[in-house]
Parts: structure tokens; C-alpha cells; sequence
């Protein structure tokens, strides 16, 4: 009683907190920027090294194939996201904490140990990535920089402060728009692409379905999901509400925070998406170039608009990427692992508090960098690691989905109708691109 009594008339933030931060802000710029957070951080890591060279891969592969599945999947991206956001948010945990709380470990466990595993491997191209990036501006060998690129984020997550660093490279990581004036400056057929945007083609092959299954699998990652949750409540913690009887429960206004700090971060990524799809398309594959082995082939696509500074503008805008969405894949495999096993997480946490969490960290990275040692093609990982999204995506869909809908977990704030359909839609589509490649295979 005593406890509950001192709960009671202890003066805390509370539901409405992130609301009355907003409100007090003295203009409207400030306002706007503690409005976006982990939705914007997330829609730029979104187009990490894997999510450009799956682009660029369809663009020039396919040419304007699959143009339409940028404008398709942002109502799916913003609804999961957005799912995602409210149920840290309204449990006042991450989201393997919610789902732990609930259902069966096996599936949990299975569940953080693919994502762990997925988010290894797409961290190491990653770095691989971003050290090509290197490259292609300084005289250095990609291998040599493995190492110290590797080094330097793990020494940026365990004692540095990651979100200043990725507002910094989020303003580089704008450079990617430059495909979108390399599109225009390419001078492609427009009524082709407006009907190519409009009207969705689907081919029942091998080549198209891997390419669509990768594509989706990099633009609807479940990182994503685990990252966004445990920031919403690392952002709750920074403003005072540091337990998680303080953390539980939302107001309306601020899952309507939420929603536009999410909807913004998933345009920004989709427009990025569909000018490099669009200008791969427009260059390399009208000129016949339709297999990309190399960062600087996918460079070439900007040389319409860039001449003889397409490959420095490539290579600032990738590594900025790689930059942003590496500390984001390995925060999340590191929420994700040390909520399962009830450690003390968060990028906030001093290491001698949170050594679990920063040993996944840790360990992640190592095993990732040395995957850049074993002679795979850098494209072909990123493109790989894009497929293993794409298989992961469905299984961990089902279960956000149905925390989202547990009044257990959620209280009031489960899914509504619109919510549901879209996100179960989503998890439909996802399903039937992963068993249309799986039968392909077969055949």
C-alpha cells in the first residue's frame, strides 16, 4: 500500500509527456523537430547499402518492372511502423519484451535468433558497402578499411551518443536524392513510367520473384519494427520516465506524434526507393548494363546529372547510409536478444550496466566484418541479405500483428479496422512473394 500510495503522489511525466514537450515548444520548427525521431532515424536507414543496391539491382535488371512497388508499399511500410511505434509505446517496453510477456518463448526465441542472425549479415555487407564507398574517393583497399570502419561503430554505440551522430548523416544521407535529378536529366519515356508506377506488373519467374522479394524484403525489414519500439522507449526514458510503471500507457495525441514522425521517415525512404529504381532503369539498363558487380557501376547511374562527380556523390550518400542504418541494425539484433533474456538494455546505458546488450553488440559486428573476408561479391551479400528480410518478414508480421490486437498486452490502444488490414495485408503480400519464389525454385 505504502508503494502505491508513493506511486501515486509521485510526481511523473506520465501519458502526455512527449505531448507537453511538444507543446512547449516557442516555434514551430522546434516543434517539428521533437515531433520526428525514431521514425526518421528509421526511414534512412531503411535505404542502407542493402536496400540501394536492391534498387539499383531491380532498376537495372528489370528497368521499370518494379517502379510500382515503391508507391505500393507505403501505406504497408507506414502501417507496420506505425504498429510497431505504438506497442513500445503503449507497453512502455521493447517489442520482444511484449511479445515475451505473452506467447509461447519458442516462437520468441526463434523469432529474435532469425532476426539476429539476419541483422549480423546485413550489417557485415554493410560495412563492406560502405568501405567500397571509401573507395571510390580515397586510394585505399576496401579490405583495409573493413576493420577500422567496424571499430569505429562499435566505439560510436558502446561510449558515444548515436542519434547526434545520425541527425549529422542524415543531412549526407540526403545526397541519394540526387538520383531523382539523374532520372529527370536521363530523359526517360514518362507516360512508360507513369503507367509503370500506376499499374502493377508481375512476372511468374525466378528473376522477377527474387528481385520482388528482395526489394520488398529490404523496404519492409523487421528490424525496423524492433528498433522503432525500444526507441519509443528510450525516447520516454530521456525525458524522465525511467520505470516502467511511469512508461505505461499513450496518449491519443502522442500516437499521433508517432504517425507523422513514422509516415515522414517512410516517404523520405520511398522516394529515395523509386528515383533509384527509376534512374538505374533509365541509364544502365536502357544502355544494356543489366548485372551490377560493383558500388561504382551503381554509381554510374548518376552520371547524367553528376558528369565526372557521379561516383563522389554516390559514394558520400551510400557511406552516409551505411553509416546511419549499421548502429541501427545492431541496436536492434542487441533490443531484441537482450530483452529476451531480461537484461538491461539501451543505448543510453552506461557499458558496466548493460553488458549483455553491448556484447551482442559486440560480437555482431565482429562476425559481420569478418563475413567481408570470405571473397563474396559485396553486391550479391546486399542483395542476399535482402532475400533473408523477405523470408524473415512473414513470421515475425503474424506475431507483431497479433500483440498489436491482445488487449493484454495493448489495453485500449489495440488495432483498429484500417490498422488490421493493412497490416495483415501486408503480412498476405509478404507470404505470397516468399511461396511464389519458393515454388519458382521448385520448378
Amino acid at each position: 500500500m505504502a508503494q502505491t500510495s508513493a506511486r501515486a503522489n509521485h510526481k511523473h511525466p506520465g501519458p502526455g509527456a512527449r505531448e507537453a514537450r511538444v507543446r512547449g515548444a516557442r516555434s514551430w520548427i522546434v516543434r517539428g523537430a521533437r515531433i520526428l525521431g525514431p521514425g526518421v532515424i528509421t526511414g534512412a536507414s531503411d535505404d542502407d547499402p542493402s536496400g540501394v543496391a536492391t534498387y539499383a539491382v531491380a532498376g537495372a535488371s528489370l528497368g521499370l518492372a518494379t517502379l510500382w512497388t515503391a508507391l505500393f508499399t507505403i501505406p504497408m511500410m507506414a502501417a507496420v511502423q506505425f504498429i510497431s511505434a505504438k506497442v513500445g509505446l503503449a507497453t512502455g517496453r521493447g517489442l520482444t519484451a511484449a511479445l515475451r510477456s505473452r506467447y509461447p518463448a519458442w516462437a520468441v526465441s526463434a523469432a529474435v535468433f532469425g532476426l539476429a542472425v539476419a541483422n549480423t549479415i546485413n550489417a557485415g555487407a554493410d560495412i563492406g558497402a560502405v568501405a567500397a564507398a571509401f573507395n571510390l574517393m580515397i586510394p585505399v583497399p576496401t579490405a583495409a578499411m573493413i576493420v577500422p570502419i567496424a571499430a569505429a561503430i562499435v566505439a560510436l554505440l558502446v561510449w558515444g551518443t548515436y542519434p547526434a551522430f545520425a541527425a549529422a548523416l542524415r543531412w549526407m544521407s540526403l545526397l541519394l536524392l540526387a538520383y531523382a535529378g539523374s532520372a529527370f536529366l536521363a530523359h526517360p519515356p514518362w507516360p512508360e513510367v507513369l503507367l509503370a508506377t500506376a499499374v502493377p506488373r508481375v512476372r511468374l519467374d525466378g528473376q522477377f520473384l527474387s528481385v520482388l522479394v528482395a526489394v520488398l524484403g529490404t523496404t519492409i525489414s523487421p528490424y525496423m519494427w524492433f528498433w522503432q519500439a525500444s526507441q519509443e522507449v528510450e525516447e520516454r526514458e530521456a525525458i524522465g520516465e525511467r520505470r516502467l510503471w511511469q512508461r505505461h500507457g499513450v496518449s491519443r495525441r502522442e500516437l499521433a506524434y508517432a504517425a507523422w514522425d513514422v509516415d515522414v521517415g517512410m516517404l523520405f525512404s520511398n522516394v529515395v526507393m523509386y528515383f533509384i529504381i527509376l534512374a538505374t532503369a533509365s541509364t544502365l539498363h536502357r544502355a544494356g548494363h543489366t548485372t551490377i558487380t560493383s558500388a561504382a557501376q551503381a554509381a554510374e547511374a548518376l552520371r547524367p546529372l553528376a558528369g565526372s562527380l557521379a561516383t563522389w556523390l554516390f559514394a558520400i550518400g551510400l557511406a552516409s547510409a551505411g553509416l546511419i542504418a549499421i548502429p541501427v541494425l545492431l541496436g536492434s539484433a542487441a533490443y531484441a536478444v537482450g530483452e529476451l533474456f531480461g537484461w538491461r538494455t539501451g543505448l543510453g546505458e552506461r557499458p558496466g550496466r548493460a553488458r549483455g546488450f553491448y556484447a551482442v553488440i559486440v560480437v555482431a559486428t565482429a562476425v559481420g566484418m569478418l563475413i567481408n573476408f570470405t571473397g563474396i561479391n559485396p553486391i550479391d551479400a546486399l542483395f542476399v541479405t535482402a532475400l533473408i528480410n523477405g523470408f524473415l518478414t512473414p513470421p515475425i508480421l503474424v506475431l507483431l500483428m497479433l500483440a498489436a490486437n491482445n488487449r493484454a498486452i495493448m489495453g485500449t490502444r489495440v488495432n483498429g479496422p484500417l490498422l488490421n488490414a493493412i497490416g495483415w495485408g501486408t503480412t498476405a503480400v509478404m507470404t505470397a512473394a516468399v511461396v511464389g519464389l519458393i515454388l519458382t525454385w521448385k520448378s
